[in-house]
């Protein structure tokens, strides 16, 4: 099932709210506020280059106007130049929001797309296999062994010295009652033992009644361990956030998307950081724009190890 977040729209100019009319700049030179967000904003051999760099040098080859960047560290950091006045206005990809509209205003958006949740990559067969090993399964496991057990030391108390031949003394003949009580349970019926006496009877007769009910138990527990953890990891809303650890950065839109969810986030500068944190399993989802996600898991080759959720 396919899951949008939010739409969102990447702009191409962010205007100071606060100028008189900011829509129509007529400086001599423009000071524009950037912050590295690749593909969109990148920096390599100290000169700036991506989508958003190339779509302005477009629109200044009719403008023919000097212009010089001014870099901030993170996003929001340019946010608070912008409504400040610091700067001209902003070529990178900021997302429309009615918080943001009520402090700047935009140009028509150029590139829209869409909030999205990168995650570990994982197989199901280790998945299944995780469940299988969690201590909640082995638990159910060890209580059904001592089940089995008390009832096969109850029928070795009965049987030891009326039925010597199926039934020893000692450890041999526990051994014996434990092989009783768990062939009688899984109703494979052997025939190779069987109790002889009234008590022995007595219990072999109350345990065949209760091991087809713990038979029924232990099948759902099983499938329960195999599907529960596989459906709690299943994403199709919103909402749904809420059960995981998620980072998003700080003073995006995503942010905004899951305050107003009240989904709790941890907060990181940039996109690598959050990417970090993921591959360092200190949180679960990291939501953000979806191409600066997928842009900078295949740059740095992470593509087996991390997927972006559509």
């Amino acid at each position: 099932m396919k899951i949008i977040l939010s739409s969102l729209c990447f702009l191409f100019a962010v205007f100071s709210g606060l100028a008189q009319d900011s829509t129509q700049i007529s400086l001599d030179k423009y000071v524009i506020g950037i912050t590295y967000t690749p593909p969109f904003v990148m920096k390599e051999n100290g000169k700036w280059s991506g989508l958003s760099i190339s779509s302005w040098d477009l629109v200044n080859r009719e403008l023919e106007k000097d212009y010089e960047f001014r870099e901030y560290p993170d996003l929001n950091s340019l946010l608070t130049a912008i409504e400040k006045g610091e700067i001209d206005f902003s070529i990178n990809p900021i997302t429309v929001t009615d918080q943001r509209m009520k402090k700047m205003d935009f140009s028509q958006p150029y590139f829209i797309s869409h909030t999205a949740i990168a995650r570990r990559s994982g197989s199901k067969i280790w998945t299944y296999l995780s469940n299988l090993l969690s201590w909640n399964f082995i638990s159910a496991i060890l209580i059904l062994v001592g089940v089995i057990f008390i009832f096969g030391f109850l029928v070795w108390i009965f049987e030891r010295k009326a039925n010597k031949d199926e039934f020893g003394e000692g450890a041999k003949g526990i051994l014996q009652g434990f092989w009783w009580s768990a062939v009688t349970m899984t109703t494979v019926g052997y025939g190779d033992k069987s109790p002889r006496t009234f008590g022995g009877r007595f219990i072999g007769l109350i345990w065949m009644f209760l091991a087809i009910i713990m038979i029924s138990s232990l099948t759902a527990g099983i499938a329960s361990s195999l599907t529960v953890q596989n459906m709690q990891d299943e994403i199709n809303s919103i909402e749904d956030l809420g059960r995981f650890e998620v980072a998003t950065v700080q003073s995006s839109s995503s942010l905004e998307l899951l305050d107003q969810y009240n989904v709790e986030a941890k907060k990181v500068v940039n996109a690598e950081e959050g990417i970090n944190l993921l591959l360092n399993k200190q949180t679960k989802l990291f939501v953000y724009d979806q191409p600066i996600l997928n842009y900078l898991i295949e740059q740095s080759e992470l593509e087996d190890e991390l997927e972006v959720l559509p």
